[in-house]
Parts: structure tokens; sequence; C-alpha cells
């Protein structure tokens, strides 16, 4: 009988991020980020992070919007985790997402993140299509509920 490999080192990672809306014209927006994917394909998805020492979810969801899309945001509601593994450098990583739905109300969109290829305000009922990542879609399924059950709209 070989001997078993080793195992490769196993790494907990914490983001946050979400559906940052902008929700003062006609229609319900919301902002998105592009970044290129690991083989150069350019993927749309929800501003999000990690989450830093000392930092809420929520405080982290708030920044990374900040940071990635330039919108100044509040969060309204949780949207819900997601968990997921991958390999990066031999070492096997398990991150865990919180989402938010978050309400704009201030700064600009912009792509100044050295991260961020692209930003861009995308009608609500549009979202879904462009996001690349089939977890954030499955989280869009539950948006107009959430939005429906805020008494604070």
């Amino acid at each position: 009988m070989s001997p078993r490999p080793p195992r490769s080192p196993r790494v907990e990672e914490t983001s946050a991020g979400g559906l940052v809306l902008d929700r003062t014209g006609d229609q319900i927006k919301a902002a998105l980020i592009a970044r290129h994917d690991r083989r150069g394909r350019l993927i749309w998805s929800f501003p999000k992070g990690h989450v830093e020492a000392g930092e809420s979810a929520e405080e982290a969801a708030i920044r990374e919007v900040r940071e990635e899309t330039g919108i100044e945001s509040t969060v309204l509601a949780p949207l819900g985790t997601i968990d997921f593994w991958f390999m990066a450098d031999d070492t096997r990583i398990h991150k865990t997402v919180h989402h938010f739905i978050l309400n704009a109300h201030g700064g600009e969109l912009s792509d100044e993140d050295r991260e961020v290829i692209e930003v861009a305000w995308v009608p609500l009922d549009d979202v879904a299509t462009k996001l690349a990542y089939s977890d954030e879609r499955k989280l869009m399924v539950k948006v107009h509920d959430v939005l429906a059950g805020l008494t604070d709209l």
C-alpha cells in the first residue's frame, strides 16, 4: 500500500458584501463590479471582500462597497450567506461570504479600486442574468421578498 499524500493546509476566510441598490429613480438599480477571473474572462459579481480584525460583517460590507464601487451605503437587511471551497497555492480555502442588501445614499460610481476592472448600475430585474456566480444568482431569488418585508422603505 502506498503512503497517502500529505493533506493540503486548510485556511478559513470570511468576506462580506452584497447588493447595493439605488432606489432614487423610476427603476431600482444595483451596483455590480467586474473583475478578470483566473482565465482572464471578465466576470460580474456583487462587491465584497475580507472582513478585517475587529470589524463586523455589516461594517465590512459597507467598507467593501465603498472601496470597490465608490458608493456610500447602509445595510438594509441580510440577504444570505454562501460558503465554498477552493484551492490556491496548494492550500485548501474554506470561504464564507455574508451578503447584505444595502441602500446607496452617496458617492459616485467609480472603478478606482485596483482589483475592479469595471463597475455599472444594472436594472434590478437584469442583475441575475449578469452575475457570473450561480450562488449569487440564487440569492437574487430572495431580493424582492426581503425588500417587501422591510418597513423603512
